[in-house]
């Protein structure tokens, strides 16, 4: 499990070093003149939330790996690993469209493929046992809560 939960943790922190450099200039500059719905949290709440969701996504997602080795079901572990490293290529991704190219019908869709790549995520892990996927359905939750935002936003400054 050690192993596996760095190999996790390594991949989920890049993603969260991508995203925080794309992201890192926009959200104290342009981000505070675009319009935003009423429901969007204060800005303190996204690297609490993000930093929750990327433990959860490196401990579940080793957790689950270990579990498919474990169970002789290698085949699933390495489609896991695959799915992984698509999904944290889409969420490093989508800071990259919204906050440096400020293409916000672009990261709509971007937000979007990440929910759905965070859905499929969470069954894979719920396949490896289904506690492992009611823990990481915050992820997809909040990804699905990011994709409406975020087409909010989109229709808002059109």
């Amino acid at each position: 499990m050690r192993k596996t939960l760095v190999a996790t943790g390594l991949a989920t922190a890049a993603a969260a070093v991508a995203g925080g450099i794309a992201s890192r200039e926009g959200v104290r500059g342009w981000y505070t003149t675009i319009r935003k719905p009423s429901y969007v949290p204060p800005n303190a709440v996204f690297p609490i939330a993000w930093t929750t969701l990327y433990a959860d996504i490196a401990g579940t997602s080793a957790a689950a790996i270990d579990r498919f080795r474990a169970d002789g079901r290698r085949g699933e572990a390495n489609a896991f690993i695959a799915a992984l490293g698509v999904n944290l290529a889409l969420n490093g991704g989508w800071s990259w469209v919204f906050f440096k190219q400020r293409r916000l019908g672009l990261a709509t869709v971007a937000a979007a493929a990440l929910a759905a790549s965070s859905v499929d995520l969470t069954r894979r892990a719920a396949a490896a046992d289904p506690k492992l996927g009611a823990a990481l359905a915050p992820y997809p939750a909040w990804c699905t809560f990011a994709t409406v935002m975020t087409g909010d936003i989109w229709r808002l400054n059109r």
